[in-house]
């Protein structure tokens, strides 16, 4: 039986893992202070980049003697840019569960043609943490945001290993704690957790890192964008404000403003308490339901950003279809946007809980999801 149209809507219905939902105090005026016409190279802009910087070291807890670059191309670049620097020096191993970790396999095996040994998880699964050859590079994502599936907390990566590890964090970073001793080129981007604007990405290298750019020259042909060192030398200004290419200041300032929100809710453990709170309104939600599922298997796993949900009822023959029924008649209402399954993935949901998200839209959705499944589920029975 369908149920009654719900009578409140969200009031923020943006829901997207990416661009992800403002900052709730995010507001035009607090722009005002970009460095706008002015060269990236100037004294004043320079120091705007620096403290973002900073603020990004103290917020997220990064040490001190870890580096941290804004680069170009979002987390993509910055992944991209820390696998071209540092891979080929000795073994790789590649984990993959969802969709972006496949692409850095594609990219290892297929572009710089390394002789990686590959070990994936299905969706809604992970792989086997203690398996993994940590001597050997390793590249992962931290929360693979198109499966919803994360690093389990408490998970530790040996301290005594030869390997770097390269960890792809752009749905983790701000929302879990990150185990920075243990990680050695981290990245992320602003579109993310901080719900800043796309087009740039952070890239955080470990002393060992640093050790491995310095001492290590790869085969093949490096683009101006990508090199991160220069005869034997980091190009250190890099992570001190003198970016690769041109940074938009106006983009910068939005980073910044994101910064100041977070220091109001608490810093890292409120962002980190929001996430969590968050997530938990989708968690409680399918445990009360019948036809709708975490994709993610092991509760261990679930993450509290991108959290990805499967449809279980029997009567849904067409999973994709169905899916895609829900999230496009949620859109049309006005009471979601944009939370329909990543391309690549199986059929389902995908609802962005992370901190910029307020908890109050999330309990406003929840009789809209009930809404809208039961809707099409008339529609099934109608038509047969």
């Amino acid at each position: 039986m369908v149920t009654d149209t719900p009578a409140a809507r969200p009031v923020n219905p943006r829901f997207s893992s990416g661009p992800c939902a403002k900052p709730p105090a995010f507001s035009f005026d607090g722009l005002k202070e970009a460095w706008l016409g002015r060269s990236h190279r100037a004294a004043e802009v320079k120091a705007k980049l620096k403290d973002a910087i900073e603020r990004t070291r103290a917020i997220l807890g990064v040490p001190e003697d870890y580096l941290i670059g804004i680069v170009p191309a979002s987390d993509t670049g910055a992944v991209e840019m820390a696998m071209w620097n540092l891979l080929g020096a000795r073994q790789v191993e590649m984990l993959a569960w969802e969709s972006f970790g496949a692409g850095w396999v594609t990219d290892v095996v297929k572009q710089l043609k390394l002789d990686a040994k590959v070990t994936t998880a299905d969706y809604g699964q992970i792989v086997d943490l203690t398996a993994v050859d940590w001597n050997a590079d390793v590249v992962f994502t931290w929360n693979g945001t198109t499966s919803g599936v994360r690093v389990p907390n408490g998970f530790d990566i040996p301290a005594e290993r030869e390997g770097l590890t390269i960890c792809d964090a752009t749905s983790a970073a701000f929302a879990q704690r990150l185990p920075w001793n243990r990680l050695d080129a981290v990245t992320y981007s602003w579109q993310k957790v901080l719900g800043g604007e796309a087009a740039h990405g952070m890239l955080i290298l470990s002393p060992r890192a640093v050790q491995r750019l310095e001492t290590y020259t790869p085969s093949w042909p490096l683009p101006k964008i990508f090199r991160l060192s220069k005869g034997g030398k980091l190009i250190s200004g890099i992570f001190e404000g003198a970016t690769i290419n041109t940074p938009s200041m106006l983009c910068v300032e939005d980073y910044l403003q994101a910064l100041n929100w977070t220091e109001s809710v608490g810093g890292l453990d409120g962002l980190i308490a929001r996430a969590d709170r968050n997530a938990k309104v989708l968690w409680d939600f399918c445990e009360s339901r019948d036809w709708i599922a975490n994709l993610a298997e092991d509760p261990m796993t679930w993450s509290n950003t991108s959290v990805c949900l499967k449809f279980t009822d029997s009567r849904i023959a067409d999973g994709a279809a169905f899916a895609k029924a829900v999230a496009k008649r949620l859109e049309a209402e006005g009471a979601a946007y944009d939370i329909g399954a990543y391309r690549d993935a199986p059929p389902g949901l995908r609802i962005w809980c992370g901190a910029t998200v307020e908890t109050s839209d999330l309990d406003a959705l929840l009789p809209w999801l009930d809404w809208a499944f039961a809707t099409e589920i008339a529609a099934l029975d109608q038509a047969a």
